[in-house]
């Protein structure tokens, strides 16, 4: 794999500083993680204030633990980025299950509808955000500014068949948060959390 776009030195450098209560550090850690927390929690609950609250709730949560962090299990970001989506899921499940006794609309197959759909959602926007910076940069230039292969290559300053392998790659990635969306979550077994 490519090298990483947060390497593992700033990650532990970064969990000391919290553990040593810098308030400087959750500052520099939130401006680099605030939107794609805020982005994951929207993207599962559909709801700008509840993701608001999520965003907030993952930064206090590694405020106060932030030894809870293992840099052996992957990069901070990972870690940041998953616990925005349990506590997104949990959020949407507790919700969803308090309109389902309070006899609001739907049903328990819908609301796991729901979180299943969420889930691939997010599990998209997290594969895109964790890929190597040369498969994100392709697939942004084609799908976001909606470039074809050939002005992909010419603006990444690489050959058409490079931008095509990196597209590729970066689609056949994406693949893999649909697939996984359909085995995950099993009503009963905690889902996608």
């Amino acid at each position: 794999m490519a090298k990483q776009d947060v390497p593992p030195r700033w990650d532990l450098g970064m969990q000391q500083r919290l553990a040593h209560g810098e308030a400087a550090a959750l500052g520099e850690l939130y401006d680099r993680f605030a939107s794609l927390v805020h982005g994951l929690a929207y993207r599962v609950l559909g709801d700008e204030p509840a993701a608001d609250g999520i965003t907030r709730e993952v930064f206090a949560h590694v405020w106060q633990h932030p030894d809870a962090y293992d840099p052996g299990q992957g990069p901070l970001r990972t870690w940041v980025a998953a616990l925005a989506h349990r506590l997104a899921v949990e959020r949407l499940r507790t919700t969803g299950t308090a309109a389902l006794a309070r006899g609001g609309p739907g049903s328990a197959e819908e609301l796991e509808r729901k979180v299943r759909h969420a889930a691939v959602a997010a599990r998209a926007d997290y594969i895109v955000q964790a890929m190597p910076a040369p498969l994100r940069a392709a697939l942004e230039l084609a799908y976001f500014q909606r470039r074809d292969y050939r002005r992909t290559a010419a603006d990444l300053g690489v050959t058409e068949d490079e931008a095509r392998r990196r597209l590729r790659l970066g689609l056949q990635l994406l693949s893999t948060a649909h697939h996984a969306g359909r085995a995950a979550p099993r009503p009963g077994h905690g889902g996608a959390a």
